[in-house]
């Protein structure tokens, strides 16, 4: 099931040109920057778009009084660093990650985590590509979960496995979701 949901929305995120994609990055990116969460935030560890992913270098352009981490893949872990624009390198699956002598941040440190996905779900839900990176990245922060993704990428119900890590908050061009799990954390 996963499987196939998984090539339903990567053919839909591939079908989005590249005017498109820059127009909706651009839009998620305003939306966020206006989030009190995340704008009064210290430390976020955001992503590097790559296959049409959502961009949000624009966010980060636009928030720079937040220290930014980017991942970098090592084995089945993710690695987090100091962004810096000047110190990328591309890694084998195609996609830029930031150089292995750069400033390590631990997961504790994180506010928010800015998460990349295939789709979500208005509950929380996230379908990734199916390495689990980010599952296991997550269960090791106290960070707010989001989940950035273009509408079209926005499903009604995904299915989750019981080590599948759900999202806080979901974004998108046009809305700003609080799922179940933001509002079951939320002390009274």
């Amino acid at each position: 099931m996963k499987k196939q949901l998984r090539n339903q929305f990567k053919r839909l995120r591939e079908s989005l040109g590249s005017e498109q994609v820059d127009a909706l990055s651009k839009e998620i990116c305003d939306r966020l920057a206006r989030w009190p969460i995340l704008c009064e935030s210290r430390t976020v560890l955001t992503y590097l778009a790559f296959r049409n992913e959502v961009n949000l270098s624009l966010l980060m352009n636009k928030l720079p009084h937040i220290r930014w981490a980017v991942p970098r893949v090592q084995g089945k872990k993710l690695i987090l660093h100091l962004y810096d624009s000047d110190r990328l390198v591309r890694h084998r699956f195609g996609m830029l990650e930031p150089s292995a002598n750069l400033p390590r941040i631990s997961p504790k440190q994180l506010d928010v985590v800015l998460t990349p996905g295939l789709a979500f779900d208005p509950q929380g839900g996230r379908l990734g590509y199916g390495g689990g990176f980010y599952d296991r990245l997550l269960v090791m922060t106290p960070a707010k979960r989001v989940g950035v993704a273009y509408d079209c990428c926005l499903a009604d119900e995904l299915p989750m496995d019981q080590h599948d890590q759900c999202m806080d908050w979901v974004f998108t061009p046009t809305r700003q979701i609080e799922c179940p799990r933001a509002t079951e954390s939320t002390p009274p």
